[in-house]
């Protein structure tokens, strides 16, 4: 980002805006919105701006323009619709120390005016560094649709009864509240005009500590994608908004825990090949204890937690003991590393048998049967098969002894580095060392019924390994 998001504190504080026209009055619609003391620097005014100087809402302040009127400010905005003028008051105004915001000129803004969906207190801002107004508001018109009027109504009153909610319920219990408040019934009846029987209702939520469906701790397995952080699905995102605690593993983008609550731990278990930095018991046992003190936890974990992520062996304990566990898909990795080749795994008359397989058992790397057994119309998708590359070229070489099989390897797919790459059967160690690929990585082998059927005279489509 080249400008930082963040709301300024403005009651009470002086805000002085240079101009007397249009883009000064619409400049002064803005910040009259906020309880800050408004000063306009112009000779003459549109009468928009004159009847708030009548009304008492703005100073109006005439003649010679020093540095000193802009010291002491919140925030000057220099709009007089004249080039050449804003120029010269952005040095003033620059001189006098001041933060400045230079209409239609992002080059001389200190700050960016964004655009608003405002249900005060519950303000939205939309910005796009100057670069896409039009794609800013498109923005803003979306979401005026989805926030309905009266929403900034609710939160005041959640505000007025949050001492209340301190004083009776949990720091977890009060979490439920507010997210029942926001989420289910009450929202609902205040959004339809009910706003009375909204507020009984949170008030009697308060009192008896009843409210909703009430959730006791519960564990989520969240499919994190291949790493990316626009590829976590919205359930997953939701997941991790409502988190108390996060364990997750290695190759995961940073970008994606930005996506959780600000104030949810997050413990990281760093399970890597033949190296677990937290062995599973350990991993299940913390799971179940942190469950059972009532938290939400999410354990996130790359790609599909149900394909090759060991899902299994984390719920059987929790749910033998009783705890509530979902599991979030994700996005698997063959399917990233097949949309990264810009392929599909199937494909009409061609490939008919998509088979997912590892190449990495508990007792090592392996050759597995759906390599060996591979048929006219398949395609294996390798996923872990980067240590066992040498002995899959040796079974390929005699199983399929003359068949034009071609391998497309694809690493970190999704991720910055990721690369791509296809070669021969006999080639697929030396094609992993020139490359640098160690680990992360999928294999694609295929056997297309148009290579089937033309004997050996015509290559295949590519086989994908993934590791």
């Amino acid at each position: 980002m080249k400008t930082f998001p963040m709301f300024l504190q403005m009651a009470g504080r002086r805000v002085v805006i240079a101009g007397g026209g249009e883009q000064a009055a619409q400049k002064a619609r803005l910040i009259l919105k906020t309880e800050a003391n408004v000063t306009i620097l112009a000779p003459q005014l549109d009468d928009e701006l004159a009847s708030l100087v009548a009304e008492g809402r703005v100073t109006h302040m005439t003649g010679p323009i020093t540095p000193a009127l802009f010291a002491e400010t919140a925030l000057v905005f220099v709009a007089t619709g004249c080039p050449g003028a804003d120029m010269a008051l952005h040095t003033l105004a620059k001189a006098g120390g001041a933060t400045v915001n230079v209409v239609d000129q992002p080059g001389l803004c200190d700050a960016i005016t964004p655009s608003i969906v405002d249900r005060d207190p519950v303000v939205v801002a939309i910005g796009t560094e100057g670069t896409a107004p039009v794609l800013a508001r498109q923005i803003k018109t979306k979401l005026e649709e989805v926030l309905e009027p009266r929403l900034g109504d609710l939160a005041n009153l959640a505000g007025r009864l949050r001492n209340a909610a301190a004083a009776r319920l949990a720091p977890r219990a009060r979490r439920d509240l507010w997210r029942w408040v926001f989420n289910d019934a009450p929202r609902r009846v205040f959004a339809s005009g009910a706003e009375r029987d909204a507020a009984k209702m949170i008030k009697a939520a308060i009192e008896t500590g009843e409210f909703g469906t009430r959730q006791e701790g519960s564990v989520s397995l969240v499919g994190a994608g291949p790493g990316a952080k626009d590829l976590i699905t919205l359930r997953g995102v939701q997941r991790l908004q409502e988190a108390d605690v996060i364990y997750y593993d290695r190759l995961l983008e940073p970008e994606i825990l930005e996506l959780a609550r600000r104030d949810a731990e997050r413990v990281y278990v760093g399970k890597a090949p033949g190296c677990h930095s937290w062995p599973q018991e350990k991993i299940s046992q913390t799971l179940m204890a942190a469950a059972k003190r009532g938290q939400r936890v999410v354990r996130l974990k790359c790609g599909d937690p149900g394909i090759f992520g060991r899902s299994n062996e984390e719920m059987r304990p929790l749910k033998e003991a009783g705890v509530a566990v979902e599991v979030v898909p994700g996005v698997t990795a063959a399917c990233a590393a097949a949309a990264a080749m810009g392929e599909s795994l199937t494909e009409r008359d061609e490939i008919n048998t998509l088979t997912f397989s590892t190449g990495h058992l508990k007792n090592g790397y392996v050759v597995p049967e759906a390599v060996r057994d591979l048929k006219p119309g398949g395609c294996v998708a390798l996923y872990m098969g980067v240590g066992a590359a040498a002995d899959i070229s040796d079974q390929l070489a005699r199983s399929h002894r003359g068949i034009p099989l071609e391998v497309q390897i694809v690493a970190n797919a999704q991720r910055p580095g990721q690369v791509t790459a296809t070669c021969g059967v006999a080639d697929i160690a030396a094609t992993l060392a020139a490359h640098q690929i160690t680990d992360t990585a999928i294999l694609f082998i295929r056997w297309p019924l148009s290579v089937a059927s033309a004997g050996v005279s015509t290559a295949p489509a590519p086989v994908a390994l993934l590791a």
